[in-house]
């Protein structure tokens, strides 16, 4: 049973969905729009911390910010249209998540040990759900033809489906924060693992 999951595609290349496009790191102190984007916070050479939203760049005398507010905080205020506090943090110490160009096809992924520059914020390219160990609550990408439906949470580890497929269930993100502050059940979607990715 501990025996890996073989790539229904290994033989056919040509039908194996793309990957998509990857997630990069950009400065927030370049000009693209932060309200509520995925962004990282930190220091070079201490590390960063991720699973935040930002709001509108703040100015303060001469410094600006960016207020900065955990993932789930960001949902809720959304979804519930409340006020929630969020730090105001400098804008040199905030990076933000956009998607990338396509890649060439190729998963990127070389086997081994993976060392990144200390220097900013690194981000791993997408891993096909059949190549990971583990994906329960992990973000996903679910990439149906050239359509790319991002934002949401993997529900449950792999399983055999009905049909008799290697399956997922995933449900959109905000569903999936709601369900820890509500204890509501999300809506969710079995999708064939050939299907998703972890972003």
């Amino acid at each position: 049973m501990n025996e890996p999951v073989p790539d229904p595609f290994a033989d056919r290349p040509d039908w194996a969905p793309r990957p998509p496009r990857p997630v990069e790191i950009v400065p927030a102190t370049a000009r693209v729009g932060l309200r509520g984007r995925r962004v990282q916070v930190g220091l070079p050479g201490l590390g960063w911390r991720g699973d935040l939203r930002a709001d509108d760049r703040v100015v303060q005398g001469s410094r600006t910010y960016v207020p900065v507010i955990p993932e789930h905080e960001w949902y809720r205020a959304e979804t519930d249209q409340i006020e929630v506090f969020a730090p105001l943090v400098p804008v040199e110490r905030v990076w933000v998540e956009t998607v990338g160009a396509q890649a060439d096809g190729s998963t990127g992924r070389e086997p081994g040990l993976r060392l990144v520059s200390l220097d900013g914020p690194s981000h791993r390219t997408p891993i096909p759900v059949v190549d990971a160990d583990s994906v329960a609550g992990r973000r996903v990408v679910h990439v149906v033809d050239s359509t790319e439906h991002r934002d949401l949470r993997a529900v449950t580890e792999t399983y055999s489906g009905a049909d008799g497929d290697i399956c997922v269930r995933v449900a959109a993100e905000a569903e999936w924060y709601r369900w820890a502050w509500r204890g509501q059940a999300p809506t969710t979607l079995e999708v064939p693992v050939h299907l998703l990715w972890i972003e």
